[in-house]
């Protein structure tokens, strides 16, 4: 008789293992040379990693900011790795734990559209604790955040959407992976042992999307806690951990187990157009601090507002037309999202966001404070939202939507955007990007230190090393 330990495979370095994902992603990460980059893909991952500080900085001055560096800091003590916006420094994990919540707190920070993954959350937290630990120039910290990117999208493509349909957040589930690339590309770990990490990575990546239920705060900490897992994992694999080695495609691996079992996913995905392909290039930045799938509808309720001079007490019916895998994201519960809970629960609201880019003509992060969460006119209008189903949307790549406005006086308005704003097809400018992070940034600095984070990170490319750009970012 066979026991079942007798009908697994021995974890060996057998001839076919070059074929492995993980093997290939590992040689990726470790011979990206970021001087072989097209230049565009270089200064647009400059504009990637100042966004992602930028929204950092804003999210110090809210609650949940706080809560998480008093939390981890009563927890880890001191350490030697910098905190954004922070005189508190803390032991490697623990910086990356709190930078990485900072970053994605505030659902303001880049997303990749047909992975529906938020790359650089991860990604730029990992690099940029674990090269200054380890003396890396800009240049080779920009070479493993953009490895982390490139793999996450990727990974998150060959899904098809069964991460989140299983009830993952993908962003948790596969910026493990990046991060852990980025983090055995900074640490020195040979191909063979950054496999291993990869393999490791497999048993602490998660990521629940519980938190869509009552607007908890779990999924800020998502990618931050990917970031945590990755550096562990590449620190165990160095030391001589095994482990497997079929992380993404193996008959327990990342697709056949994360990934719900009707939704046919594309393994090898993970790996096409390395080298060739830069995917960062459809990495969109949010103009909304909202979830990627409420900004057309912002957009749109903003341009209806504009052209009919709209009133809240003029319209009947509030419609979103969206594509139905969008819909448990930001239409269902319903009653939660016509009257949400909190800031976090009106981030996840189409409801919510319409009205109040209605009743407020524009969407910013005063919208998410509690004078507007509590604003009767809102809330009204909120009631009168619904959604409707749209075939006609290009999701997953684009993020598009329309708003259909029936008015007390038996008009009917319309307006849609087909591609969300800071897309490929509808980009943000060099120009919107700087005014974001200053914008951002200036909820904790002055002028001159603004200034002089956006000076480290546009010249981060030739700076010697990552000392400056810590300085410039802390207190």
């Amino acid at each position: 008789m066979t026991s079942a330990a007798e009908t697994f495979e021995e974890p060996t370095a057998a001839h076919d293992a070059p074929s492995f994902l993980s093997s290939r992603l590992a040689r990726f990460a470790l011979d990206l040379d970021l001087g072989a980059v097209p230049s565009a893909v270089v200064e647009r991952a400059k504009l990637n990693i100042l966004d992602c500080f930028g929204v950092g900085l804003a999210a110090s001055t809210f609650d949940f900011g706080g809560v998480t560096l008093a939390g981890v800091h009563a927890l880890a003590g001191d350490g030697d790795s910098p905190v954004i916006a922070s005189g508190t420094r803390l032991p490697l994990r623990d910086a990356v734990l709190v930078n990485g919540t900072l970053i994605h707190g505030l659902d303001y920070d880049d997303t990749h559209a047909d992975s529906v993954v938020h790359c650089s959350a991860s990604a730029l937290p990992v690099a940029f604790a674990v090269g200054l630990k380890h003396g890396a120039s800009g240049a080779t910290m920009m070479a493993a955040y953009l490895a982390g990117v490139e793999a996450d999208a990727r990974i998150g493509m060959g899904a098809n959407g069964g991460f989140h349909k299983q009830g993952y957040h993908a962003t948790g589930v596969v910026g493990a992976f990046g991060a852990t690339l980025a983090a055995g590309r900074l640490m020195g770990l040979t191909e063979e042992q950054l496999v291993m990490a990869q393999g490791i990575t497999l048993s602490t990546t998660s990521g629940a999307l519980e938190f869509l239920e009552d607007g908890a705060w779990t999924k800020r900490m998502h990618p931050a806690w990917a970031g945590v897992g990755a550096i562990t994992a590449a620190a165990l694999a160095q030391g001589g951990f095994v482990g497997p080695r079929r992380a993404y495609e193996g008959r327990f691996g990342l697709y056949n187990v994360f990934a719900a079992h009707d939704v046919t996913t594309e393994p090898e995905k993970a790996v096409a157009g390395l080298n060739t392909d830069w995917e960062l290039m459809n990495v969109a930045f949010k103009p909304y601090p909202a979830c990627h799938f409420n900004h057309a509808f912002a957009d749109a309720a903003l341009a209806l507002r504009a052209k009919y001079d709209l009133k809240p007490d003029d319209i009947a019916e509030l419609v979103a037309l969206i594509h139905e895998k969008q819909v448990p994201v930001v239409c269902e519960p319903e009653a939660n999202k016509k009257k949400p809970a909190n800031s976090y629960d009106a981030k996840f609201s189409v409801h919510y966001t319409m009205a109040a880019s209605i009743v407020r003509g524009r969407f910013t992060l005063d919208e998410l404070e509690d004078d507007a969460l509590n604003d009767p006119t809102i809330l009204d209008l909120c009631s009168k939202a619904r959604y409707e189903t749209d075939p006609t949307s290009l999701f997953p790549r684009y993020y598009g939507g329309e708003v259909l406005v029936r008015t007390k006086d038996g008009r009917e308005l319309r307006h849609r955007e087909t591609h969300n704003r800071g897309s490929d097809k509808n980009p943000l400018s060099t120009s919107d990007i700087l005014g974001k992070f200053r914008s951002n940034a200036s909820r904790v600095f002055d002028a001159a230190r603004t200034e002089q984070v956006i000076e480290a990170v546009i010249r981060l490319d030739t700076a010697s090393d990552l000392t400056g750009l810590a300085a410039a970012l802390t207190r």
